[in-house]
């Protein structure tokens, strides 16, 4: 359980470093660029960076290619249940547009972790708390 929860206060960290360094990037792209393709560039490259932080830093795990190809899953997951979250909080509950997305992306926290431990830390669906060691010079 510790080691799991570890995982979550790293999850956390590598999200709140991922934003950052998107946002950075797409700040950059911008006056080069159109918005929205500057937007799409920073947000292939941040989460080709969230690969990475999350692989090794976070599920201590190494990277495949494998993992890599399936890691996009997390994002389109993670898109799905923020924008039904969305919808619902403003539809349903009547929440404020300035505040639902923010609630919408807390809500769609716990599934993105679950995927994305389960892409990248073989076998912990099958409740494995210890991912296999990172080692340097392969995968992706």
């Amino acid at each position: 359980m510790r080691s799991q929860l570890g995982q979550i206060l790293r999850f956390g960290l590598v999200g709140a470093v991922n934003t950052g360094t998107f946002f950075v990037i797409y700040l950059l792209l911008h006056p080069w660029m159109p918005y929205f393709l500057a937007y799409t560039l920073a947000f292939l490259l941040a989460m080709v960076g969230s690969f990475f932080m999350n692989t090794y830093f976070t599920y201590r795990t190494r990277p495949t290619w494998k993992k890599f190809l399936l890691f996009p899953l997390t994002n389109i997951t993670n898109y799905v249940i923020q924008s039904a979250g969305l919808y619902a909080l403003v539809t349903w509950a009547g929440l404020d547009t300035r505040i639902a997305p923010l609630v919408a992306a807390v809500v769609a926290i716990p599934f993105t972790f679950l995927l994305s431990r389960k892409i990248l830390v073989p076998g912990a669906a099958a409740g494995a708390d210890d991912p296999e060691p990172a080692r340097s010079g392969s995968g992706a």
